[in-house]
Parts: C-alpha cells; sequence; structure tokens
C-alpha cells in the first residue's frame, strides 16, 4: 500500500512530537539533568536539602546555589585555582588531591559533603572522610563547632597549601602528608589496626574481634542491636555521629 507523503510527513509528525507532549506529562522527559538532593524527612531538619545526597556529578556552583554556601568559600576551602570555580565536578578533586589519596587520604564528594553539613550545621554520618586544611580553617573560623567537632576535623585535616578567605583565587601547591610517627594522635594510631572499624562493619564483627557485648552496650547506651546490623546503619537509625562513636568503640578491639 502507497502512502501520500503529506500523510507520511503528519504521522512523522505526530509520533515525534505527541510522544514528548506524552512522556512530558508525568515527568519523563527531561532536557537537562536535575540536580535536586533529597531533603530531611524528620525532625528539625525536616525539609532541608541533606548533604549526604550531594553527588560527584554535581558543580561546586550547583552546591553553592542549592545550600547557600558563598562560592568563594568553596573556592578557598577546596583550592580551585580555575577560572570559573563554578563548573568544577566534585568528581574531579580525587584527580586534584590525588597524592593525598594515594597517602589514604581521601579527597572527594564525601569531603564536600562533610564540609556542607559542619558549614550549616546540620548532621551528617560520616566514613572517614579527610577535608583539604583551607576547608578545615574555613570551618572553625565559622565556629559554632562542637569539641567532638573539632577533634575529628583536626584528625582528617590534610595539608595541602594555603589559603586566603577573601574574593581571591588561590593556587594550590604540592601535597605533603607527613610520616607517621609515634607523637601522633591517639585516633591516628587507631585507625592503623588491624581490625578497623569501617562503614559496612556490623556488631557481629566487633564480637569477632574480641570486644565484649557488655561493653558495646555500654557504649551504646542501650543493648546491643542486632548484630547483623551495620554500625553506620545504627547510627543513622538512631541520629548518631559515626565518627565519633565509630573511635570509641575502636579502642575497645584487643
Amino acid at each position: 500500500m502507497r502512502i501520500n507523503s503529506k500523510w507520511l510527513a503528519g504521522l512523522i509528525f505526530i509520533i515525534v512530537f505527541g510522544g514528548i507532549s506524552l512522556s512530558a506529562i508525568p515527568g519523563w522527559w527531561r532536557t537537562e539533568s536535575s540536580k535536586i538532593p533529597k531533603e530531611f524527612s524528620t525532625g528539625e531538619f525536616s525539609g532541608t536539602y541533606n548533604p549526604a545526597d550531594i553527588r560527584g556529578s554535581y558543580t561546586f556552583g550547583d552546591v553553592s546555589n542549592l545550600f547557600n554556601i558563598p562560592l568563594v568559600d568553596l573556592q578557598n576551602a577546596f583550592l580551585l585555582s580555575e577560572t570559573d570555580p563554578s563548573i568544577v565536578k566534585l568528581k574531579d578533586l580525587e584527580v586534584k588531591f590525588a597524592e593525598a589519596s594515594a597517602n589514604g587520604m581521601e579527597i572527594g564528594t564525601g569531603s564536600v559533603q562533610l564540609f556542607v553539613a559542619t558549614y550549616l550545621g546540620l548532621p551528617i554520618v560520616t566514613d572517614e572522610e579527610y577535608l583539604p586544611a583551607p576547608a578545615v580553617n574555613i570551618l572553625k573560623q565559622k565556629g559554632n563547632l562542637t569539641t567532638e567537632q573539632v577533634t575529628y576535623l583536626d584528625n582528617h585535616s590534610v595539608p595541602v597549601g594555603t589559603v586566603e578567605v577573601e574574593n581571591k583565587l588561590v593556587v594550590p601547591v604540592a601535597t605533603e602528608v607527613p610520616a607517621t610517627n609515634s607523637t601522633e594522635s591517639s585516633v591516628e594510631n587507631v585507625e592503623t589496626s588491624v581490625n578497623t572499624i569501617k562503614g559496612s562493619t556490623t556488631f557481629r564483627e566487633l564480637l569477632d574481634w574480641g570486644v565484649p557485648e557488655e561493653k558495646i552496650s555500654a557504649i551504646l547506651g542501650q543493648p546491643m542491636p542486632n548484630p547483623l546490623l551495620t554500625i553506620k546503619d545504627f547510627c543513622l537509625d538512631n541520629g548518631l555521629e559515626f565518627g565519633t562513636l565509630k573511635t570509641e568503640l575502636q579502642l575497645e578491639i584487643p
């Protein structure tokens, strides 16, 4: 059967543009990617964007706009010397600070999540995230940090250069990681243990490593939960800081 060329053109138009119109109804069709982090669903921060949902595909401009943080603070915190720091993607930090990562102190998307949460006073569960020293300095200058937060930041600060907390570009210098020695803090020494608590560590593993159940319960302030539950998930469920609880439990490992 032959189809008139005018009818064919009309049919193609209907298929193409009609399909777009239909898919746009349920939100299937998007002309650009949507970068909207999840919000806290409960508690005093309900309705606020959750920094833990910041992705590596976000740019520093996205982070600045979404969380209302001055771009210059992000620029200085992470030593962004690019002409337009707003277009730098968070995942590029892993390359920028590759030397620090090679020394076991990775600076990446998780570092930005930690910086944003601490900057805004929002809760976050961290899994040993490190920050450039300038970022730590900015957070301290903002104030309102707890003693535990200051201790954590001091023990997770990577010396990577200098910073000027003004509307000026900063130039990163080569990363220099100090050699491990016996005078390092107890937190750093704990992290070199053979059995090191991580985000995926379960309470069952703690028991297997020789930590008594009664000691775990005493630290938690309640009976020990399901041994198959990870410590990080327990913190998330109970609004606790993973870094703080991890340090306390780590000290009990023989």
